[in-house]
């Protein structure tokens, strides 16, 4: 293939991609900018192979026949509640190609036209260089947040004194060598800046805790793109660097957007965050402060008498797969003619997106799914808020208490409906460890126990009550 025939379908294959992202910006879009991601990689790959230097077509078929194969495997035996740790699973192995791509060109840089060993351009090192650093940092941690999300690593932060200061160190350590790298060309070197990177991915994301990680995940996304571009630079080959670039700045805007719906700062997030598993209490009384109990019947009353329900979905709802259960709960509603909603947190679950994946798979109408700053101000005029699984993203005390670490996280007005339902295993904090006080609010009913049972045993009061 010619240059100029490679060089517009690349073109071709960007814009495709471009266009995945603009789909992808909206849940009605989503569908369709998937099939635009597909056909841009599909473009993609057959241009790189048609390239007069690709020969290797065995090796190449071997990696895409066993790599196929793992990813098949894995899309089709994981769970809904899994796909945070997938996510960040994948992360890592994007961010190890990069290093392995860039001691390949180290090593063999005449296969990629940039010089001979020992005489390689100081352009291309430093490209290498930052590809292959920011490719190792995005492997260890990913591999972090990986153990953390699966519950390997403890989601608590974990944190010890200097830590900052040697993260700086660290920091300013791996500037160094990349100079010096790029001055002697030595392998000793490229090492070095390998695994000194490879440590700092793993100090940067153990101080961060449970709460913080969907910011985490799409701070790791934007981590992966900027590896991706880096080593296109290294490779000299401009959709690799577009792409890179895409996957970087979207990773980037989305991590922006996250901190700001936890009214986190981003250096704040990764410098150290707050959230941890800290457990708080699981009985029905904590001093001299209870709780009003009640059952699925209870809950099928006194949404059935509703004119208006705002329905506000968490991780609890994912760890109990709750979402087909309550969506039939919903349909009966609706045969009564009550108002149904959905209210999102752009950080409820583990990783951005999570509750409208869930709640699209569940088939829910797109237009009955709401973002905070579309719905917050209805929750006064709502007859009934139904939290399932939620936690830190309906506490009041994020907008009164100001010695509170959530304060100022923007979160759902729960409180102000009418009735609040509150489905919940028990009065345990969240991820930031917070007791949420909406628990003890004299228009809050507790429903303990699994969510998905729950909604279930909502749905045959339903049943019996409209017989």
């Amino acid at each position: 293939m010619s240059e100029s025939v490679s060089a517009v379908a690349y073109l071709v294959a960007s814009v495709c991609f471009i266009m995945a992202l603009r789909g992808l910006s909206s849940p009605t879009s989503a569908r369709m900018g998937n099939i635009y991601a597909i056909t841009g990689m599909v473009i993609a790959v057959i241009t790189t192979l048609a390239l007069p230097g690709v020969v290797s077509f065995g090796t190449i078929i071997i990696g895409v026949l066993i790599g196929g194969a793992i990813g098949t495997v894995i899309a089709r035996r994981i769970e809904m509640t899994a796909l945070p740790q997938l996510v960040a699973a994948f992360h890592s192995l994007v961010g190890l190609a990069a290093v392995f791509v860039a001691a390949a060109a180290f090593y063999a840089p005449e296969a990629y036209g940039i010089g001979v060993s020992g005489e390689i351009p100081g352009g291309s090192l430093v490209e290498m260089s930052i590809g292959v650093a920011i490719g190792a940092i995005t492997f260890t941690g990913s591999i972090i947040a990986f153990g953390k999300l699966q519950g390997i690593i403890t989601g608590k932060p974990m944190v010890f004194t200097g830590q900052h200061l040697l993260n700086l160190v660290l920091g300013i350590v791996l500037v160094l060598l990349v100079v010096w790298f790029v001055a002697a060309q030595s392998a000793f070197i490229f090492w070095l800046i390998v695994l000194l990177a490879l440590l700092l991915g793993v100090l940067i994301i153990v101080p961060i805790g449970g709460a913080d990680m969907p910011v985490v995940i799409s701070m790791l996304n934007s981590y992966s793109g900027w590896a991706a571009a880096g080593i296109g630079f290294t490779l000299a080959n401009p959709l690799l660097i577009v792409v890179g670039a895409l996957v970087g700045s979207s990773g980037a805007i989305l991590s922006y957007i996250m901190c700001k719906g936890m009214n986190r700062s981003f250096f704040n997030v990764i410098l150290g965050g707050f959230g941890g598993e800290a457990a708080g209490p699981s009985s029905d009384i904590q001093g001299d402060r209870t709780v009003k109990q009640g059952a699925a019947d209870d809950a099928a009353f006194i949404m059935g008498q509703a004119d208006s329900v705002i329905i506000i979905p968490g991780y609890g709802m994912a760890v109990a797969q709750a979402q087909h259960a309550l969506r039939e709960m919903v349909d009966l509603l609706k045969a009564r003619d009550v108002k149904v909603r959905y209210a999102i947190h752009p950080v409820a679950g583990r990783m951005p997106g999570h509750m409208n994946v869930l709640l699209a798979e569940a088939s829910v109408p797109y237009d009955e799914v709401l973002e905070l700053d579309e719905i917050n101000r209805d929750f006064a005029m709502t007859d009934v808020a139904f939290v399932i699984g939620a936690n830190d993203i309906t506490n009041p005390a994020a907008k009164t208490d100001k010695a509170s670490p959530i304060y100022g996280m923007p979160v759902l007005n729960v409180e102000e409906a009418g009735t609040v339902l509150f489905v919940k295993r028990s009065l345990a904090s969240g991820y930031a460890g917070v007791d949420n006080e909406l628990f003890y609010r004299d228009n809050t009913m507790m429903l303990f126990g699994d969510a998905k049972k729950m909604c279930e045993g909502i749905v045959k009061a339903l049943e019996v009550g409209g017989h």
